[in-house]
């Protein structure tokens, strides 16, 4: 999977600085940035301190609360002046993300308290895109950023949305500054990174559509894998993800994990659920491991711990597993992680585990 961040965030200052250099002579104080309350100076100086502050959590790695500090422009800044800050905070930004390593997360309050390298990168992206458009439509000025830019934030930072026609229009659909046909208007929104569940020796790593994608279509979904890895059980799940999302109905609390070993960083499997719990709280889960991975008790601690996680939710009553009944090693694996048999058929056994 080709790397994302730093790039393109420096590509997406740069588009946006471009453009409302042309209209610095404008009083950006007496006019509102589009729909926002805000006036057009006061959200060029927002997307600064943004740009700033996500730069400032990731590289001081951030993990119980937001960093106290943001942008304080001196007396008789003019406006090309802020556009000089933005660029300075966008290269602080792209020079985190690539000097961070992968796995790095730090806090980001909503909606799993936590982000990487890549997760900030698309929050300073959105905040980039957004906001200049809001600032050039309340100046009148035309803009539209790259549609490959607007379809990579959708893929990572909104997993819930489905996709539309054209990624522009549905990112301002998405964010509550536009319409599509037939989709009901958005009055309120958030983005979405990817959860992320710990264990002893692993981590489970939400996968975004973007990463899910490339897995499918035969990458690495931007994970460094044991030998062997990923298994073809990964790649259909991947599918499987992309599909909902492509459909409307992904949700990236009850979608895809991949495996990520904590001593090496290496991803040794896929686990997950088939969908969102149904109505009377059921959901199925799945998994595999890299055939090198096998053996250590990788995805029986995984288990575990995506089992916990998901009977501490009000939605879940009941979780459900299916194995092959010549699948003797995976059937140890559901028993350990506390499943209990209910019955099967010729082919397979069915597990089921309640709070």
């Amino acid at each position: 999977m080709r790397a994302w961040g730093g790039e393109q965030v420096e590509r997406a200052v740069a588009d946006a600085v471009a453009l409302l250099r042309t209209a610095v002579d404008r009083d950006w104080d007496g006019v509102r940035a589009g729909r926002l309350e805000w006036s057009c100076r006061r959200t060029a100086e927002h997307v600064a301190g943004a740009l700033l502050i996500y730069a400032g959590r990731l590289a001081g790695r951030a993990q119980d609360a937001g960093v106290p500090f943001g942008v304080t422009l001196d007396e008789g800044t003019g406006n090309a002046d802020v556009l000089d800050v933005i660029e300075t905070t966008g290269a602080l930004l792209a020079a985190a993300v690539r000097t961070t390593p992968r796995g790095v997360r730090a806090f980001h309050p909503f909606p799993f308290r936590s982000a990487n390298r890549e997760g900030f990168a698309a929050m300073g992206v959105t905040e980039v895109l957004l906001h200049t458009h809001d600032i050039a439509t309340g100046l009148g000025l035309a803009y539209e950023p790259p549609a490959e830019l607007c379809e990579d934030v959708l893929t990572r930072l909104f997993p819930h949305v489905r996709p539309g026609a054209a990624p522009w229009p549905t990112l301002l659909w998405a964010t509550g500054r536009g319409e599509l046909p037939g989709r009901a208007p958005v009055t309120e929104w958030r983005w979405s990174n990817p959860p992320v569940i710990p264990a002893e020796r692993i981590t489970l790593e939400g996968v975004t559509p973007a990463a899910a994608r490339d897995l499918c279509n035969g990458g690495d979904g931007g994970f460094a894998w044991v030998e062997g890895g990923p298994h073809e059980t990964t790649r259909s799940a991947a599918g499987m993800a992309v599909k909902a999302y492509e459909g409307g109905v992904h949700r990236p609390e009850w979608g895809m994990f991949v495996l990520v070993r904590h001593s090496d960083g290496r991803a040794v499997g896929g686990m997950g659920f088939h969908a969102a719990p149904d109505e009377e709280g059921r959901v199925e889960i799945g998994y595999d491991l890299a055939a090198s991975a096998r053996g250590h008790g990788y995805a029986t601690e995984a288990l575990r711990a995506l089992s916990a996680w998901a009977l501490a939710r009000d939605d879940v009553r009941l979780l459900v597993a299916t194995v092959d009944r010549d699948n003797v090693p995976s059937q140890r694996v559901v028993q350990r992680a506390g499943f209990v048999a209910v019955g099967g058929d010729e082919e397979e056994i069915f597990y089921e585990m309640r709070p």
